[in-house]
């Protein structure tokens, strides 16, 4: 698995790119299990990557990943083929980590040091992929982190990006391009 590859080496050869079939929401409207279970295997790993981006706790990301395919299987007959599905799941999980983090921040469960440590990326099996991201969360500012991990792990363009994150082009372009150069600098240093 070479998730993270793109990262460092910034190559398109070396970018997994997530392609869906827009039916596919379709199918999963109707009831089809093995759509769902498709839907699951080819995203769950960058869903749950942009959770961990956002809410820098593994136990809330797991949770925001199973609440938005929960969304997503109760809202696959309202989705409207725009030709950016992942698009769509990704606002999904967007709204929800969002809803999440308020709902802890207003209940006041989160310190300041809580949300500068260094989330456990444990879940994700590959070694390399694992290093790379948790220097990202590092070293990186949290919009940067979850560009690069947007472009990196789904292989969304940054124009895409700066409608679900509602940037504008030009501050999500620098962004990835300053968190590029940060995080080959720190691994480059680390190796």
């Amino acid at each position: 698995m070479l998730v993270f590859a793109a990262v460092v080496n910034d190559g398109p050869q070396n970018k997994e790119i997530i392609e869906l079939d827009e039916t596919i929401f379709y199918r999963i409207g109707a009831g089809d299990k093995e759509a769902f279970c498709e839907l699951y295997a080819k995203t769950s790993n960058a869903i749950f990557s942009y959770a961990l981006s956002i809410l820098r706790n593994q136990q809330d990301a797991e949770d925001a990943m199973q609440e938005t395919y929960l969304k997503i299987r109760s809202a696959a007959h309202l989705y409207q083929p725009e030709g950016k599905p992942m698009a769509w799941v990704f606002t999904i999980a967007r709204n929800i980590c969002l809803m999440k983090f308020r709902k802890k921040k207003h209940a006041s469960v989160v310190s300041f040091e809580e949300m500068q440590e260094t989330p456990d990326c444990s879940k994700i099996k590959d070694r390399e992929d694992r290093i790379v991201l948790e220097t990202a969360f590092r070293i990186l500012t949290h919009e940067e982190c979850q560009i690069i991990v947007l472009h990196a792990v789904t292989g969304l363009k940054h124009r895409e990006i700066s409608e679900l994150l509602q940037l504008s082009l030009s501050t999500v372009l620098s962004k990835y391009n300053r968190g590029l150069k940060k995080l080959r600098k720190q691994l480059e240093e680390e190796l």
